[in-house]
């Protein structure tokens, strides 16, 4: 080889010595007491005591940190590991999660944080977890969830909370779990479930509660086994699309023949190992195959009989056999005939003999029939029909639950619910309702949901509410109220929650809104309303923190309006005709507003400056179905999580390469619209931005060349 030969050689070999040493895929960091594996990308640090996060590769994907003794995570905990997918902090002895604790990890797809010791789930415990599919957090002492807890984590499929000491689920508790498939809250102390506890889960279609200590949603497959529960009554199950339901090994000792009557599309109901002996054909569902009855002391007499020729006509099979009389002992019901199912062994028209003297009867053998169930509370005459012009009176002392839906009552005058104290919900959806007198619901002391929904209110009296001032749930959504019925909030002074979407509202003042009419109100529904201008002053609120304003008719962002609100966290302005949003349109809300929602609203242009306000809070950015072409900077929002840009026409040239490298940061949904070469390529996988890369490298070295050249 000639000198110059040898000389290239050895500066490739020295340059290929560098590039290997300065590799960024190396494994160059593993702590003395983990084991790493450079081809995985994994780190393995179990039971070694550890006290604090230790320090991985950057580029570590998997990190397994079970059995150690952690305690805190504390803020900022995995900044330095911004590339994990999989997360094990099993058995670590961890009893708080900090605010801001897994910000960093937007590419988590698995956590796991059983068997620790967190009591506590905080507002903003899973923030920054975008991508996250599992979290495990069952075999902890889970008392508590704060609303919001959950509100960031929109991808995930699978949540664990079993094993926990939970007793209440309160309303919208799981909002944001857009994708959630399977939710597991079995072996809690759960007793309550609020009535929007479930709300908005769309995508749930497994539920688990069994072992615990509860009554019930709205999901394909329901498991309550193993709770303590002795009757269903009438429309104790009333969920359209469940069809496994199952209620074994609890204490059930009747159930109404209407128990299921709102679950049209059950197929299989379990209630084997309970203490059923008598049970009637099951109005409702139409699809019924199988009702198992095993491990129950079903008596085989003239009471049984409806039910076997129910089954046989529907085809639907029943699991389980007689314990009693002494001569069908052990026959399974699906092979018992019907005429053998007789009372003291007569005809039909023997049938009628007294309760007491079929026990007699049958008590030699230590079994006793049940006769048919004796009603267990007095309620209303034809109170389970529907269609009354009056509302019915003589409810049972301790009603709970009031559901009178679908009645025609028009006209609500005063003391309308006497003797109704016990009371928590009302329902009065779709009762063609035009006319609440004042005082209509006084009495009602303990009302904290009231539902109002599709009547036909224009207008409501200044003392519809008097008398529940506990109220905290109030739903007005779809009647034809023209204006914001702030006089008549002002006795309900804890309500949380108000629901006005579509009604007729076009305007929004100060006068009688929000702050001295509803001081604890956190979250206002106005979608699908008439609203075109929103004054300043009308949505002052210190304590509002989400507001809905989509399907109105504003045509720019109420900048002045929101001045009023400066701890709101969620903003909706999809769907209102706002073409551009103009600079420091949301400069009010800088400290607070977390979400952002301006869909669909044929938005052509966003001012430089418009969110620049907003670097350091805002977290989700959806401009979704719009006109733009291109977008400012967004650098400036070092808070940002995720940006959905789909559906618009974007130009994928240089003056987008921002965007860009900011997918490397944030979740980025956004696909190309122009060039037409380009269209519906994904931005982040566009060829166009490696030209660009590469034109601002030789900008850069010109500049260079032209600096030395000067000195």
């Amino acid at each position: 080889l000639t000198f110059t030969s040898q000389m290239l050689l050895l500066s490739a070999a020295t340059l290929l010595l560098i590039l290997t040493l300065s590799s960024p895929i190396r494994v160059g960091k593993c702590p003395k007491d983990c084991s790493c594996d450079g081809t995985k990308l994994s780190a393995v640090c179990v039971g070694k005591n550890l006290t604090e996060i230790p320090t991985v590769d950057e580029i570590t994907v998997k990190l397994d940190l079970r059995n150690n003794n952690l305690h805190i995570l504390p803020r900022g905990a995995f900044l330095h590991t911004p590339y994990l997918t999989h997360l094990n902090l099993q058995r670590c002895n961890i009893i708080k999660v900090k605010e801001g604790a897994l910000r960093a990890l937007g590419r988590l797809v698995l956590l796991n944080l059983a068997y620790n010791k967190i009591d506590l789930l905080y507002q903003e415990s899973f923030d920054g977890l975008s991508s996250l599919k599992e979290l495990h957090l069952d075999h902890n002492q889970i008392e508590e969830i704060q609303p919001g807890a959950f509100s960031q984590l929109g991808p995930l499929n699978m949540l664990a909370l079993n094993h926990n000491q939970l007793v209440y689920i309160p309303n919208m508790v799981f909002q944001g779990l857009q994708n959630i498939k399977w939710l597991r809250m079995g072996h809690n102390s759960l007793n309550n479930l609020a009535p929007e506890a479930f709300a908005g889960l769309f995508t749930l279609n497994r539920l688990s509660l069994e072992h615990n200590e509860l009554q019930l949603p709205e999901v394909t497959r329901l498991d309550m086994s193993y709770n303590p529960m002795t009757y269903l009554g009438e429309e104790a199950v009333s969920m359209k699309k469940l069809r496994h339901l199952l209620l074994h090994h609890m204490s059930l000792q009747d159930l109404s023949d209407q128990a299921f009557s709102k679950a049209p599309f059950l197929s299989h109901v379990d209630l084997s190992f309970n203490q059923l002996r008598y049970i009637e054909p099951l109005s409702g569902p139409k699809e019924l195959n199988v009702l198992n009855l095993n491990g129950n002391p079903i008596h085989c007499n003239c009471y049984l009989k409806p039910l076997k020729e129910w089954a046989t006509a529907r085809g639907v099979k029943l699991l389980g056999a007689c314990t009693g009389p002494p001569h069908l002992s052990e026959e399974l019901l699906q092979e018992v005939s019907s005429s053998d199912l007789r009372c003291h062994g007569g005809s039909d028209s023997q049938e009628e003999k007294t309760e007491e003297e079929e026990e007699k009867q049958e008590s030699k053998g230590n079994i006793t029939v049940t006769a048919k169930p004796k009603q267990r509370v007095k309620c209303p005459p034809k109170c389970e029909s529907q269609g009354h012009t009056k509302v019915p009176r003589g409810f049972p002392a301790k009603t709970q639950l009031l559901d009178l839906r679908g009645n025609h009552f028009h006209y609500i005058p005063a003391l309308s619910f006497p003797g109704t104290v016990q009371v928590v919900s009302l329902h009065l959806e779709s009762c063609r309702i035009r006319e609440i007198e004042g005082g209509a619901f006084q009495g009602m002391n303990h009302l904290l949901y009231l539902y109002l929904s599709d009547n036909n209110l224009t207008l409501l009296d200044p003392k519809i509410f008097a008398g529940i001032q506990n109220l905290t749930y109030l739903h007005l959504e779809g009647n034809q109220l023209t204006q914001f019925p702030g006089s008549a909030l002002s006795l309900v002074p804890n309500l949380f929650v108000l629901h006005l979407e579509r009604n007729n509202i076009s305007k929004l003042e100060p006068s009688g809104l929000l702050s001295s009419v509803t001081p604890t109100l956190r979250e206002l529904y106005l979608s699908n309303n008439s609203i075109s201008v929103i004054t300043r002053g009308a949505l002052s609120s210190a304590s509002i923190g989400s507001l809905y304003l989509d399907s109105n008719q504003l045509i720019e962002v109420p900048t002045s309006a929101l001045t009023g609100a400066p701890n709101l966290e969620e903003l909706s302005l999809s769907q209102n005709p706002i073409l551009r949003v103009e600079r420091k349109a949301f400069q009010p809300l800088s400290q607070s507003l977390k979400r952002l929602y301006m869909d669909q609203m044929g938005m052509e242009k966003i001012s430089q400056d418009a969110l620049q306000d907003l670097g350091s809070v805002l977290r989700i950015l959806t401009v979704r179905g719009n006109r733009l072409k291109e977008l400012p900077d967004l650098r400036p929002l070092t808070s940002l999580e995720g940006v959905d840009l789909r559906d618009n026409p974007l130009l994928c040239s240089c003056a987008l390469l921002p965007l860009r490298r900011s997918t490397v940061r944030f979740e980025v949904s956004a696909t190309c619209g122009n060039p037409p070469d380009l269209r519906g390529q994904q931005v982040r996988d566009a060829d166009v931005f490696t030209s660009c890369l590469e034109n601002a490298s030789m900008n850069q070295k010109g500049s260079r060349d032209i600096n030395k050249t000067e000195l």
